[in-house]
C-alpha cells in the first residue's frame, strides 16, 4: 500500500491543460465516440501525447479510454523513470481499469476534471458507461509506488461537452 496519493493545490498551467482535454474530449464526441478526452503532459510543460476516447460499446473495443491511449502512446515514447516526473491530465477521473495503466506505465500525477460521482449523476445506467464506483486515489493506493492526484477540477465545464450525449 503505497501513502502517497494526496492532492495537490492545481496551478493556472492545470487549468489550461484540463481545458486542452475538454477540446479533445469534444472532438471525440463529434466523431462518434464517447465524450473524453487525456494527455500526457512532461515535467517541462511539453506535451507527450494526447488521445480522445475511441471507446464505443458495444460493438467497439471498451478498452480504448482515452487515458489508456494517452499513456500508452507515452510508454512507447519515454522511459518509467523520466513517466514519474509527467502529469496525466484528463476529462474525467480515471476509472479503474485506466488508473492501472497510469500506473503502470509510472506517470507520477493525475489531474482530473469530472469525478466519478458527477460522472454517472450524467450517464446514469446507460449500458455504454457501466461506471464502477471505485476512485483513482483508492486504486493508486493500493500500489507500491506513489501516483499524486489533483481533482476534480473544473466540473461544471467538463460536464458542458456531455449535456445530451448519454440520453440517446
Amino acid at each position: 500500500m503505497h501513502p502517497d496519493t494526496a492532492s495537490e493545490v492545481p496551478s493556472d498551467r492545470d487549468h489550461a491543460f484540463l481545458r486542452r482535454t475538454f477540446a479533445l474530449a469534444a472532438a471525440s464526441r463529434a466523431s462518434g465516440k464517447h465524450p473524453f478526452g487525456a494527455m500526457v503532459v512532461g515535467a517541462d510543460g511539453s506535451v507527450i501525447s494526447e488521445a480522445g476516447n475511441n471507446s464505443l460499446p458495444p460493438d467497439g473495443d471498451p478498452t480504448q479510454h482515452a487515458e489508456v491511449l494517452a499513456a500508452a502512446k507515452a510508454a512507447r515514447l519515454l522511459s518509467p523513470s523520466v513517466l514519474a516526473g509527467a502529469t496525466l491530465y484528463t476529462s474525467a477521473e480515471p476509472c479503474c481499469m485506466c488508473s492501472g495503466a497510469i500506473y503502470w506505465c509510472n506517470i507520477g500525477r493525475v489531474v482530473y476534471a469530472l469525478s466519478e460521482e458527477r460522472l454517472l449523476a450524467l450517464t446514469g445506467s446507460h449500458p455504454e458507461n457501466p461506471t464502477l464506483a471505485l476512485s483513482c486515489r483508492r486504486v493508486f493506493a493500493s500500489g507500491q509506488h506513489g501516483v499524486k492526484v489533483t481533482g476534480p477540477l473544473l466540473e461544471d465545464e467538463a460536464a458542458a461537452v456531455h449535456a445530451g450525449f448519454w440520453v440517446r
